[in-house]
């Protein structure tokens, strides 16, 4: 089933994307969500004469993107989180860092990213220490980001 999303769907694509899918995951779920519509051949000439129109106003946002992208890769991000002390505890934090943190930590650097456009490298973190994670500002741009995880003094 051939389907044109409406919007991204995390694992299949992004807006305006023609993606073919198994009829049950179009009928039952993306269709039912708004997520998708059927990509009829009327259909397809729509969304080929929006992209046309739509790709000046695209070139803005993904240079804006860029310069978004250079100031997060000049930011040193340090996240404080407790830690147990001790030789034999080693470096095992109390709960966990999550995509919110990360998110919170943008945002105090004047950075507004929404927790969905964030992949932290291995999933939440769970010990001290150097990680990476993955930011998505575009679907063409997306920033590789350095950050530690320290000990609350």
């Amino acid at each position: 089933m051939e389907l044109i999303l409406k919007q991204d769907v995390e694992n299949l694509g992004f807006k305006d994307d023609v993606v073919t899918v198994k009829n049950g995951y179009g009928r039952n779920f993306l269709i039912p969500q708004g997520q998708a519509i059927l990509a009829t051949t009327s259909a397809k000439k729509v969304l080929a004469e929006n992209l046309k129109q739509r790709a000046f106003k695209e070139q803005k946002i993904i240079d804006d993107a860029k310069k978004t992208a250079e100031a997060i890769k000049a930011l040193e991000i340090k996240l404080t989180a407790k830690a147990t002390e001790g030789a034999s505890a080693g470096d095992k934090l109390f709960g966990s860092i999550t995509k919110i943190d990360l998110a919170e930590a943008f945002e105090k650097a004047g950075h507004s990213i929404d927790k969905k456009f964030i992949n932290i490298t291995g999933g939440n973190i769970k010990r001290l220490g150097q990680y990476n994670a993955v930011i998505r500002l575009h679907r063409e741009v997306s920033v590789d980001l350095a950050f530690e995880v320290v000990a609350q003094a």
